[in-house]
């Protein structure tokens, strides 16, 4: 797999750094474990690399919620792959019946096909954060760059956790550490899915490669802070070898989708309210 030019990165520095990070935090913290979801995806394969190197294996604690007639069997190998590849404590919980349960409370989710599927990510960070309060330890978030620019997670689901050590990185860097540093092929050529329905494509469903909306991106955000310079929409459209309206479609979905990044907003009560004034 080859990754677009502009995006590659000194990867043996970056993983020195992100691991140097891990340890730091959980050091500074006096944190005991590292607890993560690992969907058999190339962002929970690295992000699990990263926890087994600098934090050792036996404080990790790698958590396998499969979906029975939902999550596919490759997805399960997948998951059984990378947990032996890092030799780390796995936890497996079939989450099927606790989506039943949800649906049996409520049976209009089920007529909407986001609420029905966001109800999944929701129902794992509940089970991720309660074996991480069991083992005294904190959830690790697997997101990378791409899926937080695009607003591409569930708000409470997959967009909660402690820290999020890969943050950083849009999804075909995170594919390009992997190969570099030899990690599983079938997985890092994996097309991408979040898994909450049958037949769940990820870029099926943005609209857009994560390729091309990686580059819009860098020449967005990065390439002014590198070279000081910026461009227009339309010269992104050139640089990028992509239609104009692919460069509009990843704006208007970072608009629209920035009420995930930020707190939830509130209204301040004025102090000429307070009656002890």
């Amino acid at each position: 797999m080859e990754i677009p030019p502009e995006l590659i990165l000194d990867w043996k520095k970056v993983k020195k750094f992100l691991e140097k990070w891990i340890k730091s935090y959980f050091k500074r913290n006096k944190i005991k474990k590292a607890v993560v979801g690992i969907s058999g995806g190339i962002d929970s394969l690295v992000t699990s690399f990263l926890l087994a190197n600098s934090l050792g294996r036996k404080k990790l604690l790698g958590v396998l919620l499969p979906e029975k007639g939902i999550t596919t069997d490759k997805d399960i190998q997948d998951m059984e792959r990378i947990v032996k590849l890092l030799k780390i404590h796995p936890i497996k919980i079939e989450i099927s019946e606790l989506v039943k349960g949800f649906i049996k409370a409520y049976p209009e989710v089920k007529k909407d096909l986001i609420a029905y599927g966001n109800l999944k990510p929701r129902i794992r960070m509940t089970l991720l954060y309660a074996i991480a309060n069991v083992n005294e330890g904190i959830v690790v978030g697997t997101g990378d760059r791409s899926e937080y620019y695009l607003g591409y997670f569930t708000k409470f689901g997959d967009g909660a956790a402690d820290i999020f050590p890969i943050l950083s990185l849009y999804k075909t860097q995170v594919r390009g550490f992997a190969s570099f540093f030899k990690l599983p092929k079938e997985i890092i050529e994996k097309p991408s899915s979040p898994g909450l329905w049958k037949g769940h494509s990820a870029e099926r469903e943005l609209g857009i490669s994560y390729e091309v909306a990686d580059r819009i991106f860098f020449y967005k955000k990065d390439f002014p802070v590198l070279f000081g310079k910026t461009y227009s929409s339309e010269k992104i459209a050139k640089l990028v070898g992509c239609s104009e309206r692919l460069v509009e479609l990843v704006e208007k979905r970072e608009k629209l989708t920035l009420h995930k990044r930020i707190l939830p907003p509130s209204p301040p009560i004025p102090y000429k309210f307070f009656a002890c004034k």
